[in-house]
């Protein structure tokens, strides 16, 4: 495929949209073809950044470009629908994290997808931190023997005070078109990234609580813990604390050695019963693909070697299995046995 890839947008109020912009700028592999979305502030802020032709419906965009692929930048909820039009029509997705805002939306999805014969990619931001791949490689490998435990907190002030945008705070508070509040938002990464080194859990049970701002109609915080036949890890989601001391530090605990990811990212620490309080370990920048989510998604896409690991469409869909046991096991006090049948339970 010598010719660039062309994109569309589909959504552009979750703002993560904007570095993946800046990443498809720079790319030999693809091009920004057009942008779709309801905000006619959105729509001009686009154009003006990259003077791309722009259109207030997914339905217009689709029906008047010839596209290879595109980026579901919506809310949860509504980027199933988005995902399942665009599927139909042959066109690769990527979708940013997490896949949906119901475990029965993720799975749609999904099943559209493969239906089609598409590429279907859930973004991870983490995932592009090169001392993360690493670590993961590391226990994948067994290079840290028997993993029993990963744990991840994500935590800041909350979606306004971080400084997210209008559109993207509004639905981020909406537990309908978020899925949730706090743990749809953040206990999604621990849940990948548990599942994508030890698979999909056995049991789940969730703990979340309005504890600081009693204003929000969905959770501030939330704890999940995720348990398997040999391991028990946890991720943790918080949108009250102050500072970002201990958030961000994927922690991946085996019977050789523990792995750290620590400075948002960019250190990889390791210890071991030789080196107990751990020593940084120098890692090596990852070729191309791997560097980003646009590269990494297009040359898959254009290969078509299909996408496995952290932003595979089943880490994605066992990821959405255990928020939605969580989100249950929180409302009604239980542990909840995975797996869960394919239907809205909420």
């Amino acid at each position: 495929m010598a010719e660039k890839s062309r994109i569309g947008i589909l959504g552009l109020s979750h703002d993560h949209i904007w570095g993946n912009l800046k990443d498809l700028a720079a790319s030999s592999n693809g091009q920004l073809v057009a942008a779709a979305d309801p905000h006619p502030e959105l729509r001009a802020q686009i154009t003006k950044e990259y003077g791309c032709p722009t259109y207030a419906s997914a339905e217009e965009l689709l029906d008047k470009h010839k596209l290879d692929a595109v980026y579901v930048y919506g809310d949860n909820a509504g980027g199933v629908d988005l995902m399942v039009m665009a599927a139909a029509l042959g066109v690769h997705i990527m979708v940013e994290k997490p896949l949906a805002s119901t475990y029965a939306g993720a799975a749609r999805a999904i099943g559209a997808a493969r239906h089609a014969g598409v590429q279907l990619m859930v973004n991870w931001p983490i995932a592009w931190w090169a001392p993360l791949q690493k670590a993961i490689d590391m226990a994948k490998s067994g290079d840290l023997g028997e993993i029993f435990q990963v744990t991840y907190r994500s935590a800041h002030a909350g979606p306004r005070e971080l400084g997210c945008s209008p559109f993207f705070a509004e639905w981020l508070y909406d537990p309908q078109r978020n899925g949730a509040g706090a743990l749809m938002d953040y206990c999604c990464y621990g849940a990948a990234l548990t599942c994508a080194i030890l698979g999909s859990p056995s049991r789940v049970t969730g703990v979340s609580g309005r504890l600081r701002k009693a204003d929000l109609p969905a959770e501030d915080n939330a704890v999940l813990i995720m348990q398997h036949a040999r391991a028990i890890s946890t991720t943790t989601a918080s949108w009250t604390q102050s500072g970002h001391m201990t958030s961000y530090e994927p922690m991946i605990y085996g019977s050789q050695g523990t792995a750290v990811v620590r400075a948002d990212g960019q250190e990889l620490w390791l210890a071991n019963e030789k080196q107990m309080n751990g020593t940084k370990r120098r890692v090596s920048l990852p070729d191309r693909e791997k560097r980003n989510a646009t590269e990494f998604f297009l040359h898959h896409i254009r290969s078509g070697k299909p996408i496995s690991g952290l932003c595979s469409a089943e880490v994605g869909l066992m990821a959405q299995e255990v928020l939605e046991a969580g989100i249950v096991s929180a409302a009604e006090g239980r542990t909840l046995s995975l797996p869960l049948p394919v239907v809205a339970l909420r």
